[in-house]
C-alpha cells in the first residue's frame, strides 16, 4: 500500500479560462474544472469562472499584478508539481490562453522535467475576443490582412529590449498589444519613430468581454493624454491600426 502511494502521479492541466465572459470558456475546460482536485488560478480569471470550480477542490491564488505578485513563478510551478504527486487532477487556470503571453510553455517544461504529465486546454485570448466585443475585427479585407500580437510589458530604456517596435510598425496592419498600458508613452513614441503616423487609430479595451468592459479611442499622438485625463488603467489591451475605424457606425455591441 505504501509503495503504491509513493509511485502515484497525477496530471496537470494548463487550462485557458478565456478573457472573462464565462460563456467563452471551452466546454472541455469547464468539465475539467468541475472535477478538479486542486486549482491554481491567476488574478485575471473572472469570478464567474471561479464559481464553476468543483466546490471540494483546493483553490490557490497565484495571481500576479504589476507591483504586487502573490507568488513567484518558480513557487507556482513547484506547487503544481507537489500537488500532482498527491492529487489526480491539478489545474493551472490562466486568463486567456496558456500559450499566449501566459507562461504556459515555461510551466510545461518544468512540470514535464519533474516527471509529471501535462495537458494543455487552449482558451480564447483577449487579443481577439476583447476587440470583437468592441466591434473591432482584428482582420478585415478592407482594413487589414495581417495582425501581430506583442507584449507591451517592457520597461522604457530596458537594455537590449526584445520587442522590435520598428519592425512591428512596418510589418503589420493591425497590432494587438498585451499588458502595455503602463508603458504606453514609450510604445506609442516608438511606433511613430518606426514609421506609423501620429493619426493612426488606437483603441484601449479594459476588462474585455466582462460586464464592466470599457473602451478608450484615440490616435497614437493623442491616446497618452486621454489616458491621463480619464484615469483609464490596466488591465487592458491596445489595438493599433485602421481596423479601429470599423467600429464607427456599428453602434454599441449587444451581448446576450
Amino acid at each position: 500500500m505504501l509503495e503504491q502511494q509513493a509511485s502515484f502521479v497525477g496530471k496537470v492541466y494548463l487550462v485557458g479560462a478565456g478573457p472573462g465572459d464565462p460563456g467563452l470558456m471551452t466546454v472541455k475546460g469547464k468539465g475539467i474544472l468541475e472535477c478538479a482536485d486542486v486549482v491554481v488560478y491567476d488574478a485575471l480569471v473572472s469570478p464567474a469562472i471561479l464559481q464553476t470550480i468543483n466546490p471540494r477542490a483546493e483553490k490557490i491564488d497565484a495571481g500576479k499584478r504589476r507591483g504586487r505578485h502573490s507568488k513567484l513563478q518558480q513557487e507556482t510551478t513547484q506547487i503544481l508539481i507537489e500537488k500532482a504527486r498527491d492529487n489526480a487532477i491539478v489545474v493551472r487556470l490562466k486568463g486567456g490562453d496558456p500559450f499566449v503571453f501566459g507562461r504556459g510553455g515555461e510551466e510545461m517544461e518544468d512540470i514535464i522535467a519533474a516527471g509529471i504529465p501535462v495537458e494543455v486546454v487552449p482558451g480564447i485570448t483577449s487579443g481577439i475576443a476583447a476587440p470583437a466585443y468592441a466591434n473591432i475585427p482584428v482582420t478585415h479585407r478592407n482594413y487589414s490582412s495581417s495582425v501581430t500580437f506583442v507584449t507591451g510589458h517592457e520597461a522604457a530604456g530596458k537594455y537590449r529590449p526584445q520587442v522590435d517596435w520598428n519592425a512591428i510598425a512596418k510589418g503589420s496592419e493591425t497590432i494587438v498589444i498585451y499588458m502595455g498600458i503602463h508603458n504606453l508613452p514609450n510604445i506609442t513614441a516608438r511606433l511613430q519613430a518606426g514609421g506609423l503616423s501620429g493619426e493612426t487609430p488606437i483603441a484601449l479595451i479594459r476588462w474585455g468581454t466582462r460586464p464592466e468592459q470599457e473602451e478608450l479611442i484615440g490616435t497614437l499622438s493623442t491616446i497618452v493624454e486621454k489616458v491621463h485625463s480619464t484615469g483609464f488603467s490596466a488591465p487592458a489591451i491596445a489595438i493599433v491600426g485602421k481596423v479601429v475605424n470599423f467600429r464607427e457606425g456599428m453602434g454599441t455591441p449587444e451581448k446576450l
